[in-house]
């Protein structure tokens, strides 16, 4: 295996835990700005009243996605085990 070929694993990688977070990530930011803008609005400041929204927001996302996540996580995975031999 030479150097350019670990790169471009390690930036595949890279590139896919980025795909596979994103949705998460995505949800509980978009949640987290809502509570952040309603507690403004309201002025209650009780930091777990963002846990809360923000943890279903996560919980969501995962019921939602995890079955492509999972999808995308396999292939990847095989693809990656299945160049193996090609490596080296």
């Amino acid at each position: 295996m030479t150097g350019d070929q670990s790169l471009q694993l390690m930036s595949q990688m890279m590139w896919m835990a980025l795909a596979i977070a994103a949705p998460v990530l995505l949800f509980s930011l978009v949640v987290g700005i809502l509570v952040s803008v309603i507690q403004v609005v309201t002025q209650i400041q009780d930091a777990s009243l963002a846990f809360v929204p923000k943890l279903l927001a996560v919980f969501a996302a995962l019921l939602l996605f995890g079955p492509w996540m999972l999808k995308s996580l396999v292939n990847y995975a095989s693809s990656v085990i299945g160049s193996i031999p090609s490596l080296f």
